[in-house]
């Protein structure tokens, strides 16, 4: 790292600059709390996210790949790239229940606090990327992205996102959607039901052979799913029948190994009923692979700014879900900390949604901005080439990559 002095300058820029925007970060936040916005459909967020970014002085590429992503950048190519991810989609008929307002506040924070670091380094130490990803909720908008070459040239990627507890290292588990289509033959449910073959019963069995099914599966594996179509009359022997599901585990390797599970339910349902039996995959996310050397200087900076860490393994280490910010983590180092917002109300629920609104979510959501920030400025000061290193050599070979 350079001399201490320079870094004590850079640390209280940083918090200082988080600090005298705190009141701009909370109108961000609640005015896309206050207008919850669908996946791909969070034009108000976009809008403002993207206003004031160019108001802070970053070069910003508005309808980014989707039409409400974006990527704002400071500084200069050919030095080290730090990327900060927003998200600020909500959920249907709960809103923010996932906090995206607060992780779109974090992500802006964070940004023009490494600016902020950046304009006493000077440009020349490199660059920080914002980068705004739509439809986190079940739109895989950040696939969309790495597919687009979005995140080619960055060097380490970071977000935070609220929830009960603080969680440097979470465990997200990979996913895949399926959509699952039965089609018999439609008949007259009194008169000939012999006539016909029955793609509801096939659904019906399906779902059993699944729920079943669990009792063979390892305690963090995960299968939900829905009934989407399931005939149109009592009196006609349903001719289509339709099933949505998730299936999760810990990794990509075992989700692969569960997904030949369901598959086997199907066909089974299918034969047993005389039934075709069609299937789609649909969004997949993969676990986050967290960087043990990215979030070890995480977990410095917000421990110095007060932060304790959840430390019962029965909390700690429990699955909290799927996100694609698991395929940004197969892509380029990253890491993906809980932070706790002051309540003890679990993610997807009304009471959770309050709580991202509310006052008492300001000062974790800025303290987290403040981590970020300096994490990504330490790697950005000169002479610490060897920890960026470090961080690549580790990401390498975990996915058995070559230099």
């Amino acid at each position: 790292m350079g001399s201490a002095a320079d870094w004590n300058c850079i640390r209280e820029k940083v918090i200082a600059r988080v600090d005298s925007s705190a009141e701009d970060l909370n109108k961000i936040s609640q005015e896309i709390w206050s207008n919850p916005e669908l996946k791909f459909e969070e034009h108000h967020a976009h809008k403002i996210l993207t206003e004031y970014l160019v108001k802070e002085g970053f070069k910003v590429e508005g309808n980014f790949i989707l039409d409400t992503g974006f990527r704002a950048t400071y500084g200069s190519d050919g030095g080290v790239n730090v990327c900060v991810i927003c998200e600020y989609d909500a959920l249907p008929n709960i809103g923010h229940a996932c906090g995206h307002n607060l992780i779109a506040e974090c992500g802006i924070g964070a940004g023009i606090a490494i600016k902020a670091g950046l304009e006493i380094l000077g440009e020349q130490a490199g660059k920080v990327t914002v980068m705004g990803t739509p439809a986190e909720e079940g739109g895989g908008g950040k696939n969309v992205m790495i597919d687009a070459k979005a995140f080619e040239g960055v060097d380490v990627a970071m977000m935070a996102h609220g929830c009960p507890f603080y969680a440097p290292r979470p465990k997200f588990l990979a996913i895949q959607q399926i959509k699952i289509t039965f089609t018999g033959k439609s008949a007259h449910a009194a008169a000939f039901p012999w006539e016909g073959r029955n793609a509801l019963d096939a659904a019906v069995m399906c779902y059993q052979a699944i729920s079943v099914l669990r009792q063979q599966m390892k305690p963090d594996w995960r299968v939900h799913g829905i009934f989407t179509n399931g005939g149109v009359k009592p009196n006609i022997i349903p001719e289509e029948a339709e099933l949505f599901y998730y299936m999760r585990a810990p990794t990509k390797v075992e989700l692969d190994v569960l997904i030949q599970k369901v598959l086997g339910c199907i066909d089974g349902a299918a034969k047993a009923t005389s039934c075709e039996a069609k299937h789609k995959f649909e969004v997949n996310y993969l676990d986050v692979v967290t960087n043990k050397g990215l979030i070890s200087i995480y977990e410095k900076h917000a421990q110095n700014l007060g932060v304790t860490f959840e430390t019962n393994p029965s909390i700690r280490d429990a699955a909290v879900g799927s996100t694609d910010m698991g395929n940004v983590s197969y892509v380029v180092p990253s890491i993906h900390p809980l932070f706790d917002i002051n309540t003890d109300a679990p993610i997807h629920s009304r009471e959770f949604t309050a709580y991202a609104g509310a006052p008492t979510a300001q000062e974790p959501t800025l303290t987290q901005a403040k981590a970020l920030a300096l994490t990504g400025l330490e790697l950005l000061m000169p002479g610490n080439k060897q920890l960026l290193e470090d961080i690549r050599k580790e990401f390498d070979e975990t996915f058995g990559k070559s230099k």
